[in-house]
């Protein structure tokens, strides 16, 4: 069963989609990355769902959940995931890229609401850093078309690999995506550390890697494993950045064995 719905959290009105696991599954929650409303997650948590219960977040400014004039900084995200954890039952959370920092926030400013961490591809840009490999044109401008109306064909020019269905549903729901939420993102992954937040992991952690791309790279494994070594490491070899898009059984096969 899926199903839709909205919670209070934080001070703010919060939209998740929730897909039904096997009976007693533990929990997950997903936070998704920048620009990708919780409803494009759909072909992932339906098969995520074969092992827990899945609630999908759509992050503020993004999809249904509260927009407008908010604070968008990673903090305040990450708060947001603390107060919707609570709400759950120690959800494992598993976070894709901006996900991926906000769940590394989140435990360092209160680990007991979370059982564990999945940690996909997190971008390891920060201050002093090597810039995040994506330009901001390539956000910038789709969300410009989304918000104007667009195809699905015309939305394919910035996803050229993906299928008719992920294509149109970005199409579809990009415009959602809060113009000044998407640049505070942006810009926080050039001045956010995240590095001094991943020793304070100490539930169980999985690092999944996109061995197609550069934002998680060797260099960068090397570091994560000397910040905390107790963080395991999957890579995905085939799957570029948006790995369940890219190879979403290989995705899977990195994490559906997860134990918190």
């Amino acid at each position: 069963m899926t199903q839709g719905y909205n919670i209070h959290a934080n001070g703010i009105r919060q939209h998740l989609i929730r897909w039904a696991g096997p009976a007693g599954a533990p929990q997950m929650l997903v936070i998704p990355g920048i620009t990708s409303p919780a409803i494009t997650w759909g072909f992932v948590a339906e098969r995520l769902a074969e092992r827990f219960e899945v609630h999908v977040l759509d992050v503020r400014g993004r999809g249904l959940s509260q927009g407008g004039d908010l604070d968008y900084t990673l903090d305040a995200m990450a708060d947001d995931a603390i107060a919707i954890a609570k709400i759950m039952d120690r959800p494992v959370v598993l976070g894709h890229s901006m996900g991926a920092r906000i769940a590394i926030r989140a435990n360092a400013r209160d680990a007991a609401p979370f059982a564990g961490h999945i940690l996909v591809d997190p971008p390891m840009s920060g201050p002093m850093r090597r810039v995040y490999p994506a330009n901001w044109p390539w956000y910038g401008d789709s969300i410009t078309l989304a918000a104007r109306g667009c195809s699905a064909e015309e939305m394919r020019a910035f996803c050229p690999t993906w299928s008719d269905e992920q294509v149109a549903l970005r199409a579809e729901w990009l415009h959602t995506c809060h113009w000044g939420a998407i640049r505070t993102a942006f810009d926080g992954f050039h001045t956010d550390d995240i590095h001094q937040d991943i020793p304070k992991i100490d539930t169980p952690a999985r690092l999944v890697i996109a061995g197609g791309a550069t934002v998680v790279d060797a260099a960068d494994q090397a570091e994560v494993a000397e910040l905390n070594p107790a963080i395991e490491q999957r890579i995905v070899p085939k799957a570029g950045h948006m790995i369940p898009w890219d190879d979403l059984e290989g995705f899977l096969a990195a994490v559906l064995d997860f134990n918190a």
